[in-house]
């Protein structure tokens, strides 16, 4: 690889890592597993930066290839760590604990769907990417997308345990990896 890719690919990742980084924990709602992800699709585009930095968008590459990783990794027979039932104290202040509530619960509802699912919302509506790319991105077709994304909604709208927090929406997607439980 050229010092000039090097150059670049250092670039691209200390500018786009923290939303990387965001996409990868929604995707595995682990913060370490999801570091590893980023980590592990960062590799995989190294090897492959000369022909990936010619393209239109370097970071549809790198969540097409986190979307891929995670989707292998959740196939694997054994699946690793498993998060425990309950979490530690946080030591939240009194304002915080109900935007920390809200992300537990979006997480956990995501964590129910399944791998597509959870890729498909996660990259429609947190990422806010038209039907289109998001299907570009998956090797899918709109029209997969779009019951992807209604079956998700479906069951995440069904999940009680976000009524609660459906006024703090958006704040809350925003801020889904800040100050991570």
């Amino acid at each position: 690889m050229s010092e000039d890719d090097e150059l670049h690919f250092t670039d691209f990742v200390h500018a786009r890592s923290p939303a990387l980084l965001r996409t990868a924990f929604l995707l595995t709602a682990d913060s370490h597993l999801a570091q590893d992800l980023l980590q592990t699709a960062l590799v995989k585009t190294w090897r492959t930066w000369r022909n990936v930095r010619r393209q239109d968008s370097p970071d549809a590459y790198v969540r097409r290839v986190m979307v891929t990783t995670a989707t292998s990794w959740w196939r694997r027979k054994w699946r690793g760590e498993r998060p425990a039932q309950s979490l530690p104290d946080t030591g939240a202040h009194d304002g915080e604990l109900e935007s920390i509530g809200a992300r537990r619960a979006l997480i956990a509802a995501l964590a129910q769907l399944p791998p597509r699912q959870r890729a498909v919302v996660v990259l429609r509506y947190y990422e806010d990417l038209p039907e289109q790319q998001v299907a570009a991105l998956l090797g899918t077709s709109v029209g997969n997308v779009k019951s992807q994304a209604s079956r998700g909604l479906s069951k995440l709208r069904a999940d009680g345990a976000l009524d609660d927090w459906a006024p703090q929406r958006h704040r809350v997607l925003q801020r889904a990896h800040d100050g991570q439980e």
